[in-house]
């Protein structure tokens, strides 16, 4: 199997010290891939929430204009991964959610949850489908990475080490995982979307293979169709025969970087102070 410089790189960094640089190199050489795949799982998760899913039903965004919700959370995500939360674009990204965020009343609980989905998706994925293992020391990076951003936007009480992230995890989706109609909504509104960008794809195969890629319990808080073991399989498979394909390609030579991807929702461009829902739509 290949072992990328990037790799190489990452072995000799300190996991504390230099997570912006190793989440910046498993985010746009590494993992690119995986990463925005898993995120977009720790989104379903986040809509199995009561709390959460409530919240985002009420602004009506995810489900009346669900690309450009997930864009404006993609840019602002991809601002502070690809550059750094201490960078001044990535400060600014974090300045952008707080603001959104601060129009509403959210349980720090809700937050920590949040955070801890990015913290630990990323590698239950890695596990299931990464073309290499990750390493301990990009788990702790991840930590760290999210931790600091998680200050940077008030969050106290944030476990301290991945163990504890995980069960914290664990156990609010144990507690809080209910279903609702609110949650049902934003969840096919984002199926809908993923599957819509998608040229000549099915809407009924392409919402059987995200179900596919979601456990059970997530699964009926959020209402949605239950696959087959023959989709299961269908789905794993395809996503393991590209990890194994993967391993035979040189590493990528350059960084694949979300924040300057092309988007019809901003064709001419955007500035990170301006994404998200104007103050109208984010308050009813």
């Amino acid at each position: 199997m290949r072992e990328s410089r990037y790799l190489r790189e990452i072995r000799r960094l300190d996991p504390v010290r230099d997570a912006e640089r190793i989440v910046y190199l498993d985010t746009c050489f590494e993992f690119p891939f995986d990463l925005t795949r898993s995120l977009e799982l720790a989104f379903f998760r986040t809509f199995a929430v009561p709390s959460i899913a409530e919240l985002l039903d009420s602004t009506g965004e995810f489900v009346e204009r669900s690309r450009k919700r997930y864009d404006d959370t993609d840019l602002l995500i991809s601002s502070f991964a690809e550059h750094g939360h201490s960078t001044p674009l990535g400060r600014a990204a974090i300045r952008r959610m707080n603001q959104i965020h601060g129009r509403f009343a959210i349980a720090n609980e809700d937050f920590v949850y949040v955070l801890s989905t990015f913290v630990g998706e990323p590698f239950r994925w890695n596990e299931r489908f990464g073309w290499r293992r990750a390493l301990e020391a990009e788990r702790l990076a991840q930590l760290h990475f999210w931790s600091a951003v998680g200050r940077l936007m008030n969050i106290v009480g944030i476990p301290e080490t991945y163990d504890e992230m995980e069960r914290f995890n664990a156990k609010f989706e144990r507690e809080r995982f209910a279903y609702t109609e609110a949650g049902h909504r934003v969840a096919v509104a984002m199926i809908e979307m993923f599957v819509g960008k998608i040229p000549g794809l099915p809407k009924s195969v392409g919402t059987r293979g995200v179900c596919a890629l979601l456990d059970d319990p997530l699964l009926v808080a959020l209402g949605l169709h239950r696959p087959t073991t023959a989709e299961r399989r269908t789905v794993e498979s395809a996503l393991k025969l590209r990890a194994r394909a993967l391993r035979l390609f040189p590493p990528r030579r350059r960084p694949r970087l979300r924040t300057e991807l092309s988007r019809r929702t901003y064709p001419k461009g955007y500035r990170v102070e301006e994404l998200g829902p104007p103050p109208a739509a984010a308050g009813t």
